[in-house]
């Protein structure tokens, strides 16, 4: 069964770390990563807490990246396409040998947080058979098996996906509200507490499996 997975590289281990020694307020987040099929990963890239002029002077001295291309500038957020050639063993081992799909990445000038949907538990352990055989670190913070329903593919136990769903349906979350915890728990037939806590943990599982990147930010 394929499994998601929540782990961290130390962001000496990964690219772009010249870049944030460079401009250690800067953090980026990973829209899309992909593999290029030359041995390059190309992914499209959310760049904060930096103005272009500084880091186009870091990327330029950055061995790890080429080909960097400015393609959004928002507020205070920059989006950029570029590739990373090198210190990406481990990206392209997951993303060709194993065929897993980095849903989300994440870093600072400490760690790299990602995301990863791995086919089955065996191409999670063979990444850490090939982390250990060539000295690198994948830090598995959380792994859950994903299932192909609603409640398997966003982290919810069936008691919140019921509890979320038909609150919705009958105007829970609404501005006004179209009806009350008391009404909904009647028809759960639980109680008020136990409802309040039910939506307030599958709220929490939602927003941790769709918008945050790391235990630090988060954006979609």
């Amino acid at each position: 069964m394929a499994t998601v997975t929540r782990a961290k590289i130390p962001a000496q281990e990964f690219a772009l770390y010249e870049t944030l020694r460079a401009v250690p307020d800067v953090e980026f987040e990973c829209e899309r990563l992909v593999e290029s099929g030359e041995g390059v990963v190309m992914p499209l890239l959310w760049a904060r807490g930096a103005d272009p002029e500084t880091l186009n002077e870091a990327f330029e001295t950055d061995p790890s990246v080429s080909n960097v291309r400015l393609v959004g500038e928002f507020d205070e957020e920059l989006l950029y396409r570029m590739n990373w050639i090198e210190q990406v063993h481990l990206v392209l081992q997951m993303l060709t040998t194993l065929h897993a799909t980095v849903m989300d990445a994440y870093g600072d000038d400490q760690w790299w947080h990602l995301r990863v949907l791995f086919p089955d538990r065996a191409a999670l352990s063979r990444t850490n058979d090939f982390c250990e055989s060539r000295g690198l670190t994948f830090e598995v913070v959380h792994v859950r098996e994903m299932r192909d329903d609603p409640v398997g593919r966003f982290g919810l136990t069936n008691e919140q996906y019921e509890a979320l769903t038909m609150a919705c349906e009958r105007g829970y979350f609404r501005v006004p509200r179209e009806t009350g915890l008391d009404a909904l728990a009647d028809d759960l037939d639980i109680s008020h507490q136990a409802l309040s806590e039910r939506l307030r943990r599958g709220t929490e599982a939602l927003v941790e499996e769709t918008l945050l990147i790391s235990p630090l930010t988060g954006r979609r």
